[in-house]
């Protein structure tokens, strides 16, 4: 007899636990959640601290860093299922400055609930919808003069803006250097970022996932296309990049600056 109530409960608890596994299988995911994005800039291997710290090229040229911004948009979205959700266009712009703390972190609303495992994003303000105009672009196009991001609406956006001083074995006085990319001659230098995340970011309508990403800003110009800032100096106004053969090459780097390092589901 108990060795039948032993197995009779043993029966009742397997059956339980198979029950709730079942249960937690067959989650129901709906509604709508929130998403944070989070951009942690750095040189190589060391956070980023402005105007004080030496940061050295591949090159052998070193560099103080003044400023940091860069503009944000086209978010893409996919979903383990590949599911894909595009950000809405016009919420979907953003400039994130290094000397700005609070714009670090993007805050994307009303997410489909989901297990999302990729983002892509462009760097810049994509061509299409420049050509729309400035009254469509409007408040983002003033928001980004107030932050130095756009020169007159005929000249654009400056999709990068990268500067400070350098040394290097030529130039041994402490040199400006500006690099902004940008809309220059044939080129629109804008590109697209994709990534893929290390575990799966899981948006509820009670968990806002934290999608933390490095960006490496050394790789502006010292990623697979190496740009040597003093053979583009020009003596009294040092090195100005913002034209020119250089910034597709420019371009094409950005994409090797963004990695994710982590994921929180907090």
């Amino acid at each position: 007899m108990k060795f039948q109530l032993k197995y009779i409960l043993a029966v009742v608890a397997m059956t339980f636990v198979l029950s709730s596994c079942s249960n937690s299988d067959d989650e129901a995911i709906s509604g709508q959640g929130k998403l944070a994005v989070e951009f942690d800039n750095v040189f190589g291997s060391s956070d980023l601290i402005l105007n004080s710290q030496s940061n050295v090229t591949s090159q052998g040229e070193t560099l103080k860093i003044s400023d940091v911004k860069y503009i944000i948009s086209n978010i893409v979205l996919t979903k383990e299922d590949g599911t894909i959700f595009t950000y809405p266009k016009a919420q979907g712009y953003f400039i994130v400055s290094e000397a700005n703390a609070a714009s670090h972190v993007l805050e994307l609303n009303n997410i489909p609930a989901g297990n999302y495992t990729k983002i892509k994003f462009g760097i810049g303000v994509d061509e299409t919808q420049y050509n729309l105009g400035e009254t469509v672009q409007g408040d983002f196009f003033a928001a980004a003069q107030n932050e130095d991001m756009a020169w007159t609406w005929s000249a654009g956006y400056k999709h990068v803006l990268f500067e400070g001083m350098f040394t290097s074995s030529t130039v041994t006085t402490p040199t400006v250097f500006m690099v902004h990319t940008g809309k220059s001659g044939a080129h629109y230098n804008y590109t697209d970022v994709t990534l893929n995340f290390p575990d799966k970011a899981l948006v509820r309508t009670n968990i806002t996932p934290d999608v933390h990403l490095f960006a490496d800003v050394a790789k502006v110009i010292d990623g697979t296309n190496k740009i040597v800032l003093s053979d583009n100096n020009m003596g009294g106004m040092g090195a100005m990049i913002m034209s020119g053969a250089n910034l597709p090459l420019i371009t094409a780097n950005l994409a090797e600056m963004f990695s994710v390092n982590h994921v929180h589901n907090d």
